[in-house]
């Protein structure tokens, strides 16, 4: 029998993939995000650990991340089991609503990553530029050209209602 904890904990068999991230190059520099991530799709589990290994390399353990619910699938895990270099172990996820879509934080005992997450179906220009935009200084003014993320594209199963006919003219009128 599992236990509660066991049951909100996703694994994922595979090793991570590496991530498309661009993180600002200077620690020090002020900027509003400190990069941006272009996942390969909206499972949580296949996408976060090889971003989350990424992240520790520049800012040490990850603990907790928080994502806007909107942006990922509907598994939602509350904590995520990680495979790295020191071993394996869980970080915790938090799933909010009320966060800004394509926003999402990574909580490290020596700080926090906030990070445009680019929307998985973007095409791949508009995606790089993004990224390479994200950790501009805090003081720039131009927007993200991804920013806010577009709406997920219509599924293929969605149908669309028929277009109505044009009012019908009579030669009278």
């Amino acid at each position: 029998m599992l236990t509660t904890d066991e049951r909100h904990t996703a694994t994922i068999p595979a090793p991570p993939s590496r991530p498309r991230l661009r993180l600002q190059p200077d620690l020090s520099a002020r900027t509003l995000l400190d990069g941006g991530w272009w996942p390969r799709s909206a499972d949580p589990a296949a996408e976060l650990p090889g971003l989350i290994l990424a992240i520790e390399e520049r800012h040490g353990p990850i603990t907790q991340i928080m994502l806007g619910g909107a942006d990922w699938d509907a598994s939602r895990p509350r904590r995520l089991r990680v495979d790295g270099p020191a071993g394996s172990r869980v970080v915790r996820l938090g799933w909010f609503e009320t966060m800004p879509a394509g926003l999402l934080t990574a909580t490290a005992r020596a700080g926090r990553t906030d990070l445009l997450t680019v929307p998985p179906y973007t095409g791949e220009p508009a995606a790089r530029a993004a990224m390479d935009q994200a950790p501009r200084p805090a003081t720039a003014p131009a927007p993200l050209p991804c920013w806010p993320p577009s709406p997920r594209p219509p599924s293929r199963t969605a149908r669309q209602p028929p277009p109505r006919p044009a009012p019908h003219r009579t030669a009278s009128s």
